[in-house]
């Protein structure tokens, strides 16, 4: 019984591995997105306006960090460049439905994110900072200060720093708008106690406005990597972004970029309405 027995088992070894190849075998044969780039003869960008991250200047182009990055990485792999605008708490679905073909618009990288899609290494740091109104928020000097029920947060929606309050200061409350200069103009309007962002934004606000904004707090709250976020189980994509920020670390192009757009504000008379 056993030898008639046996050779059925092999066979159904042999069968579930080529079912198993079968499944398998097509999806790693699926093209990059990286060649359909080199197809359209186009890299498209997914960002969100973040002054200076991406911003848009009086003549009606975008400019600043993110999209000094982007243009170099589409002249290096000899395509034009389409950026395509997209609200901040919308964009990971606009990625996974294909609208573009990568983000690189300061997404800071979480866990949470990287279930949904593939983040590359770093190609930038940074934090999050905080600036308060001086009449609400005077006698306050630590984070743990703001961790009351009569304390309002003004925060853009679907950022970081709205699961930062929540989970840092879980006691004060929080109002959400679609853009930074809304949830600063509530804090400016002393209708709440601070604004947190990435840095260097509330340095440059509590420098606009020192007679209603001020920064009680001397350290940055958190620090944070940023990378770029692309579809899941593209191998080769992941490949060539890795590598062409490797080359721009080592070359000094990122670093150079970086102090020009956050190290001081040079570019500030050509920024427009970024509401």
């Amino acid at each position: 019984m056993k030898k008639h027995i046996q050779p059925l088992i092999s066979h159904f070894r042999w069968l579930t591995i080529v079912i198993i190849a079968c499944a398998v075998l097509p999806a790693l044969a699926n093209d990059s997105v990286i060649d359909d780039m080199l197809d359209r003869n186009k890299l498209r960008v997914g960002l969100s306006s973040f002054v200076p991250w991406a911003m848009r200047a009086k003549n009606g182009e975008f400019i600043g960090f993110e999209v000094d990055v982007a243009k170099e990485v589409a002249k290096d792999m000899g395509v034009e460049l389409e950026i395509v605008p997209t609200a901040w708490d919308g964009i990971i679905p606009a990625l996974l439905a294909k609208k573009f073909d990568i983000i690189i618009s300061g997404m800071y990288i979480t866990s949470a994110r990287n279930l949904q899609v593939n983040f590359t290494q770093y190609y930038d740091r940074n934090g999050l900072d905080l600036v308060a109104n001086r009449e609400l928020a005077g006698g306050m000097k630590n984070i743990s200060d703001f961790n009351r029920p009569d304390v309002i947060f003004s925060l853009r929606r679907g950022t970081y720093p709205v699961a930062y309050v929540k989970k840092t200061l879980p006691q004060a409350q929080i109002k959400q708008f679609d853009d930074d200069a809304s949830a600063r103009q509530e804090v400016l309007n002393g209708r709440a106690h601070a604004w947190i962002t990435a840095e260097p934004q509330p340095r440059f606000s509590a420098l606009d406005y020192p007679d209603k904004l001020f920064q009680p707090i001397a350290e940055r709250l958190t620090y944070n990597q940023q990378g770029m976020a692309l579809r899941k189980g593209d191998i080769d994509a992941l490949n060539f972004f890795n590598n062409w920020i490797a080359i721009k670390k080592q070359s000094g192009w990122l670093q150079e970029r970086h102090e020009y757009w956050f190290g001081g504000r040079e570019w500030a008379e050509q920024v427009g309405d970024n509401k």
